[in-house]
């Protein structure tokens, strides 16, 4: 873990520990075993609050047609915004007086509910962990990966963006085989690094799941809880307590 990386072993004493804190304040992570084997992968649903501006796009249904078409205005506004352009003038109206039935009406300050499902798996290419997740509305219709880059806070999206290899992107998930988004773990040696020298210097150790953690959940709204950051401190742990197998890795999966 000196350098960065963390082995198999490690990494799955580590998320005892992270179900240990979690199930002592209700944090809401679970083991999931993979059916016909002794793998698996750490597993957490919660229900995100997204603000209008970056909320996905609803779809509608025009007057007397059964065709359905998405809104976009939010795209438009923000766009504006960019351009220093005031959405609300009526010169960006040119039929201001024919209000628009609705398709642009989220109120000022509103916000939309999706759904978030997060898995941390362990990669065996670059030894560390990795996130998968997908979401949802509570429609129950999944989420493109435009919907998840408008759900992405403007402060992370634009160094995201920047990284191409960084980016959020598509996979099949290597035990559902599913389509699942990720964050790719290239660079996880490379921030990890000076965080454990820091630990090493400060004669102190930490969890490298939950640090990990801490530093990549935040970008697609995944947030540690402070109660677990403030149980960084490793304990001995048996694998028989928390019933988690130490094997749990998998290969680096192909992209769809």
């Amino acid at each position: 873990m000196s350098c960065g990386v963390v082995d198999e072993e490690e990494f799955c004493r580590c998320c005892r520990l992270l179900l240990q804190h979690s199930n002592g304040v209700g944090d809401g992570w679970s083991w999931e075993a993979v059916r016909g084997s002794d793998e698996g992968y750490l597993k957490k649903t919660l229900l995100r609050s997204v603000p209008a501006e970056r909320s996905v796009p609803q779809k509608h249904k025009e007057p007397g047609s059964d065709s359905e078409k998405f809104d976009y205005c939010h795209l438009q506004t923000e766009e504006q915004e960019k351009q220093g352009v005031d959405a609300s003038s009526d010169s960006l109206r040119p039929d201001a007086e024919e209000e628009d039935d609705g398709v642009c009406g989220a109120p000022a300050g509103s916000s939309s509910v999706l759904q978030f499902e997060y898995h941390i798996l362990y990669s065996c290419s670059y030894r560390t962990p990795v996130l998968y997740f997908r979401a949802s509305t509570l429609e129950g219709r999944s989420l493109t990966l435009e919907d998840v880059w408008r759900t992405v806070h403007p402060n992370y999206r634009l160094g995201l963006q920047s990284r191409p290899l960084d980016a959020i992107t598509q996979q099949e998930h290597p035990f559902l085989g599913q389509a699942f988004f990720y964050l790719h773990p290239c660079r996880t040696e490379e921030f990890m690094k000076p965080l454990l020298q820091m630990a090493r210097d400060q004669n102190r150790q930490v969890n490298y799941v939950l640090s990990w953690l801490s530093v990549v959940g935040p970008m697609v709204g995944l947030e540690v809880s402070l109660e677990c950051l403030k149980q960084q401190q490793l304990h001995p742990t048996t694998p028989q307590q928390l019933r988690v197998p130490l094997r749990g890795s998998i290969q680096q999966p192909k992209t769809l």
